[in-house]
């Protein structure tokens, strides 16, 4: 049993499926342990006598939010470790922040691809460590990456020819994240251009522009911080992005 639930884990990794190892931490069925695939419902192990909807279901969010926690059942203490696979950082514009960013996203665990179109940008000598370069228009990069809830959309140029594109490709589609760099009123007209062309008020309100939390960023790097606050706020669907100094908020999740 314990190889079939170590192979099941291995092959959730492997495939980068989303999953979780549930186990019994105290209690009665101590070190009982399962592994649930989230794309298919299967589950690995024995935990028929222990594993009820209650649990099932604490599991299904904590995947959803991409936490693991210790919670109890009755008399068992069970531990639900998230097995999720590395969300993808789609950035859009080479220019000086996302040289920061990209760096940055990768020391968080995206796997992270750059596009532009500008070849004099988008070198691998600015760009030494991301997962992928390319050098063409937005729509080279949605050829073979499809945007799904794993994905965080950064579009850091409001150039048209990047911007339209971007837009057109990921609308309707269940991305995590779209944030897109401009100020107020470039944020206003990009606004009623989407109006314009079907998007709903509730499609509107997922766009994060002008994009970052207020930490007034001057310097690529502080505005890259600024971006990576504001998408872990979103992966983890929590935090109130307020100084933690004079508060009684948790500082970690228990």
């Amino acid at each position: 049993m314990v190889n079939e639930v170590l192979e099941a884990v291995a092959e959730l990794k492997s495939e980068e499926r989303l999953g979780a190892m549930i186990t019994i931490i105290d209690g009665p069925d101590t070190d009982s342990v399962v592994v649930l695939d989230r794309s298919t419902g299967h589950v690995t192990g024995d935990g028929s006598s222990w594993l009820d909807e209650a649990i099932l279901a604490d599991a299904n969010d904590l995947m959803d939010r991409e936490e693991s926690r210790a919670l109890m059942y009755g008399e068992r203490r069970v531990f639900i470790d998230t097995i999720a696979p590395s969300p993808v950082m789609l950035i859009f514009g080479a220019g000086h922040i996302a040289q920061p960013l990209s760096l940055f996203a990768r020391e968080l665990g995206f796997r992270v691809v750059v596009a532009d179109a500008r070849a004099t940008w988008a070198t691998h000598e600015r760009f030494p460590n991301v997962d992928e370069l390319i050098v063409a228009w937005p729509d080279a990069v949605f050829d073979h990456i499809t945007p799904d809830r794993r994905t965080y959309v950064v579009l850091l140029s409001h150039d048209s020819r990047f911007e339209i594109p971007v837009f057109d490709a990921v609308h309707g589609a269940p991305i995590r994240y779209l944030g897109a760099m401009g100020s107020r009123r470039t944020h206003a007209m990009r606004v009623d251009r989407l109006r314009g062309e079907g998007w709903t008020e509730e499609e509107i309100d997922v766009i994060h522009g002008p994009i970052g939390l207020d930490i007034k960023a001057k310097s690529p790097a502080e505005t890259a911080v600024s971006i990576l606050a504001e998408i872990i706020q979103v992966r983890y669907g929590s935090g109130s992005a307020v100084s933690l100094r004079g508060t009684d908020a948790a500082i970690h999740v228990a």
